[in-house]
């Protein structure tokens, strides 16, 4: 079995049927936030049915039709990727990832993305890769555009989870697009900005996996929320991830320029679904730029610098602003419990 080296500790090898008590284990931490993404996700519940989808992908592979890799980090299964499609005579295939919270931050999904293009395109000599994203993933597009990918177009209202209808975009890189010399540079500069932001978050990288655990949730708490309000490409926004990542007693403050404006949960997302779903506000994505965060034991608290853009009335706008967020853990996990903001 092969193993390759994606990052300090961290490798990437074939994701196998003798895996699936540790792939089980894996799934019940990750579940909460793949969940929405990837299907077998929810049906990965014991250990029969874990075995049964690493069987799938198993036989999958004797046929040449897909694949399935693992990422370890510190000797604990985090996450992986996978070609969920392979036609090797019409030369395109699929890729796909996924990750807990203790893998985030640190490109591991990038890096192994680009293993598996990378051979795709120089062994099998595929011509096209594509990646196929569910709009409200914003993690996933995220992770497309760093791959150097182009979005080709979206497939409106594909795909349901739980009654609720999702656009399906689909992203692509080409062989002739590929450069894996300019793939290795951009590797060692993901590698030192993560770096710098782990130093100016907490002074050092944590020894604990605790704290390393606690730092990637709230980070994802934090992307989620960003994301909730993304409806570029006709995407349509996800307004309930913002009940979803805060407590039910959760506040949210408006500060800028005279009274603060305080909301509950539903006096704030109202409006802002409102304007993001009649045409008010188009084109609208929100992004931190910047954050230093410090976690307490149960508690922890983060400052933010932000921006935004989008077209308001027809009107293209940029604006950037702070936040300050505070955050409690529960019994379900860490959530949000206050926010403030002011535009700048």
């Amino acid at each position: 079995m092969f193993t390759l080296p994606i990052g300090e500790n961290a490798r990437l090898r074939p994701l196998e049927p003798s895996h699936a008590r540790e792939f089980l284990a894996h799934m019940d931490r990750a579940r909460p936030s793949v969940d929405p993404w990837i299907p077998w996700a929810t049906f990965s519940t014991d250990l029969p049915s874990a075995t049964a989808v690493l069987q799938r992908y198993a036989d999958r592979q004797a046929a040449d039709g897909a694949r399935i890799y693992g990422i370890w980090l510190d000797g604990t299964l985090v996450g992986g990727v996978m070609f969920t499609q392979f036609d090797a005579a019409a030369g395109v295939c699929e890729i796909g990832c996924w990750l807990e919270a203790a893998g985030e931050g640190r490109g591991l999904v990038t890096r192994a993305c680009r293993e598996l293009i990378g051979w795709a395109f120089g062994e099998r000599g595929m011509s096209r890769v594509e990646w196929w994203v569910s709009s409200g993933n914003t993690r996933s597009v995220e992770a497309a555009r760093r791959l150097g990918m182009t979005r080709d177009g979206v497939l409106r209202q594909r795909t349901s989870y739980r009654g609720v209808r999702h656009d399906t975009e689909i992203w692509s890189v080409l062989s002739e697009e590929w450069s894996p010399a300019a793939d290795a540079k951009t590797d060692a500069k993901t590698d030192e900005k993560a770096d710098e932001k782990a130093d100016a978050a907490t002074g050092e990288v944590p020894a604990e996996a605790a704290h390393r655990v606690a730092k990637a949730e709230l980070d994802r708490l934090m992307r989620t929320f960003l994301g909730a309000f993304a409806n570029t490409g006709g995407g349509r926004p996800n307004l309930e991830a913002v009940r979803e990542v805060f407590i039910p007693q959760g506040t949210i403050i408006k500060n800028v320029g005279g009274e603060p404006v305080v909301y509950d949960l539903d006096a704030f997302v109202e409006p802002r679904e409102k304007i993001l779903t009649d045409g008010t506000l188009t084109e609208f994505s929100e992004w931190e730029v910047s954050e230093r965060t410090e976690v307490f034991g149960t508690v922890a608290h983060r400052f933010s610098e932000y921006g935004k853009s989008g077209f308001l009335d027809g009107e293209w706008f940029e604006g950037s602003g702070r936040k300050t967020t505070q955050f409690v853990r529960t019994p379900a996990g860490w959530r949000m419990s206050a926010m403030a903001w002011d535009d700048v």
